[in-house]
């Protein structure tokens, strides 16, 4: 309210302020002429500035964009989004599998089990084509030992959220072990396997191999000492030779472990532990091949290997003591995070940092030996301009080359003969989310209900001007994991009547739904300064009331919405959005186990069969069985509606239309190319083949 009331009282300073900021930006002709370099720099805008400069310890975008072009990962995702090779030019996933050997038990035959009898009777079973090895392609016997460690057990006192710990030391008793080596992974090979043996991996009682002085171990923590049976997933990367970092040193194989190491020591405070934490070892296979073990069977973690790779002969702790006692800091208590690197990195990506002006801009060179050929454009500038007009007007002036228009510019920018457009709809989602801790959303009938009566499809041509659509469930439309089989619910406010009406709500004589005297009435809530969700929040409340429910909004503070609201289940009814991946695993949002406190299925969503799907596919390897558990559970889920999914908003990427791409044929001749999206919509895949010419150009096909 407050800047309309300066638009209507003062339109002269505003028509001042607009022709002050127009001016200040010098058009696109006046900067070639000026600088003829301005034809091979490409300038991007940004609200904010980066926070840290490697790629490990960033968690923003405005960090993600830089760290993207100066670092390499192992691999990315190409046009279609497979996987490709990038610092690894190939890599192969297989299992080694392990099954503890127990001569406590005998084999199915009724002789005594060792190990040399279970490799024996298996690999019979493998010669006679059992189906339960098909996949095996060795059996080893690992010899057993022991091994002194400590353990925490509970201690007298504390509380039940903060119970006191001691440390106890155990012997561990370590058996043989089988090792299977299978050319895939396969989440149901004990299972096969047990089955073969009649039961055997059921009969083993690890309790057996850990001695402790005092009664302390229990069967969990003994089978996580000695695990009856272990899956590790194997990736086997072959990396490429010759790619150097951006001062000549040659990467390899010690960076890709190092670069784990640093994510996993805890004071670097790494956002990225999650995708890592299932690493068990990242073990250098000589200089060109390193393997990456899990402990336990985990497929999102592939696509954690896109982050950028570290350089170790820079940041290994000799480096790091030399800068501490340069800066007369204690090398004991300087890391990674503490380092100068992070305002000053050096990768292996198409582009070399060059200056950091806080606030101001980010300026990188082209790197000359980049591995896949230097990139057309010689210099990107990462400028950083706070307010979202100024960051318009320079782009109309042609002082930066993108820009994203909101959704109520769209209709008027997208067909200007100035730009090219490009659509792109999100990998998020918006939604009111239903706590279902509370007993009247605990009814799907009430949950469908309360979809229903809303008119989603007018939100969005009308809030969102037709920059959105609709969804039905929790997985990114552009992924092989949404189901296209299941249909939103449609507007239907009688229909959500029937269905209140079935789940025993009537009206009152004063127009209220009630059920057991008991109105039925709650609060939706969300976080102030954010317009769509406000007007999202006006139009439910509105259907829903002329349904006859007493609803009351409340918009707060993000912080205080989030640390008092949502993290700790304090509210009925909430909209919020997720920002989504592009991996199958919906555990940590839908699963029951993460509906405690400050975890993320804080609507408290609960069905088993949902709970077992999401477990089985955060472990299948296969992309095919994959996707048809995904589209299951997608189809569970939008059953069980814990949400009422509402829309994926689109955006809209402006470029000049002097931006193409350029690549050279064989005799040198450039050949010029228009600008290619992905199946996301991103515009980028292509960078490097990135130019800017005079005047628009012409493109092949």
């Amino acid at each position: 309210m407050r800047v309309k009331q300066t638009l209507i009282l003062a339109p002269t300073l505003v028509s001042l302020f607009l022709l002050q900021s127009y001016f200040w930006v010098p058009t696109f002709e006046d900067q070639v002429k000026g600088d003829p370099g301005r034809l091979i720099r490409y300038i991007e805008t940004s609200i904010g500035d980066a926070s840290i400069l490697n790629p490990t310890l960033a968690a923003d975008s405005a960090s993600a964009a830089i760290n993207g072009l100066v670092f390499d990962g192992l691999i990315d995702r190409d046009l279609d989004l497979s996987f490709r090779g990038r610092l690894a030019e190939s890599w192969d996933i297989f299992e080694e599998a392990y099954l503890v050997v127990d001569e406590t038990q005998r084999l199915p035959d009724g002789s005594a089990v060792t190990a040399d009898r279970l490799v024996r009777h298996l690999e019979r079973a493998r010669a006679a084509g059992n189906p339960a090895l098909r996949l095996v392609e060795k059996i080893e016997i690992v010899p057993g030992g022991s091994r002194v460690e400590q353990i925490e057990v509970a201690a007298p006192g504390g509380t039940p959220s903060k119970p006191h710990k001691r440390k106890v030391q155990v012997t561990v008793h370590q058996p043989p072990r089988l090792k299977f080596t299978q050319r895939e992974v396969d989440q149901d090979f004990f299972i096969k396997l047990n089955r073969l043996l009649g039961g055997y991996a059921d009969r083993i009682d690890p309790t057996r191999f850990v001695e402790a002085v005092e009664p302390v171990v229990t069967p969990e923590k003994a089978a996580a000492l000695v695990p009856p049976t272990e899956h590790n997933p194997v990736v086997l990367f072959q990396l490429r030779k010759g790619v150097l970092f951006h001062d000549g040193h040659e990467f390899d194989s010690r960076d890709v472990q190092f670069t784990y190491e640093v994510i996993t020591v805890p004071e670097n405070l790494s956002p990225r532990v999650p995708d890592f934490e299932p690493v068990k070892a990242v073990k250098p296979l000589g200089r060109y091949t390193v393997k990456i073990i899990y402990k336990r069977l985990f497929e999102p973690g592939f696509q954690s290997w896109g982050m950028g790779i570290l350089p170790e002969h820079l940041l290994n702790r000799q480096r790091l003591s030399e800068e501490a006692i340069r800066l007369g800091r204690d090398p004991n208590n300087f890391s990674v995070r503490d380092s100068g690197f992070n305002r000053a990195p050096i990768g292996t990506g198409p582009f070399r940092f060059s200056e950091w002006k806080t606030d101001q801009y980010i300026r990188l060179t082209r790197f000359e030996d980049y591995w896949e050929g230097a990139p057309n454009l010689h210099q990107y500038l990462f400028r950083i301009i706070p307010d979202p007009l100024t960051a318009e007007l320079t782009f109309y002036a042609g002082t930066s080359d993108a820009y994203g228009a909101q959704p109520h510019q769209v209709e008027r920018l997208k067909d200007d003969p100035r730009f090219q457009s490009f659509s792109r709809l999100g990998l998020g989602y918006s939604y009111i989310g239903y706590n279902m801790r509370r007993p009247i959303f605990q009814d799907v009938r009430v949950r469908r209900a309360l979809g229903m009566a809303i008119n989603i499809q007018e939100i969005i041509d009308y809030v969102l001007y037709g920059q959105a659509e609709r969804t039905t469930g929790p997985y990114p439309k552009q992924t092989d994991f949404y189901n296209p089989a299941v249909k939103s619910f449609p507007y239907d406010p009688e229909g959500a009547l029937r269905l209140l009406a079935e789940a025993g709500w009537t009206r009152n004589a004063d127009g209220w739904l009630e059920k057991d005297g008991q109105p039925l009435a709650f609060t939706l809530i969300t976080n102030a300064g954010n317009e769509i969700r406000k007007a999202v929040m006006v139009v439910a409340q509105n259907a829903w009331r002329r349904l006859g429910i007493k609803v009351e909004t409340l918009s707060m503070e993000w912080a205080v919405f989030i640390n008092e609201r949502v993290d700790k289940g304090d509210f009925d009814a909430l909209i919020l959005g997720w920002a989504m991946g592009l991996d199958a695993d919906l555990y940590q949002i839908f699963h029951s186990s993460q509906t405690g406190h400050f975890q993320l299925n804080f609507v408290g969503y609960k069905n088993p069969r949902s709970d077992a799907l999401m477990v089985r596919i955060r472990q299948e390897y296969n992309h095919e069985r994959q996707v048809a558990m995904a589209r299951d559970l997608h189809r569970l889920i939008a059953q069980d509606q814990p949400y009422t999914f509402l829309f994926v908003r689109k955006s809209v990427m402006l470029l000049d239309r002097k931006v193409v791409r350029m690549v050279r044929d064989g005799d040198d001749t450039p050949r010029y190319l228009p600008i290619v999206p992905d199946k996301l919509g991103g515009i980028t895949f292509h960078f490097n083949q990135w130019l800017k010419t005079a005047q628009p150009v012409l493109t092949a096909n």
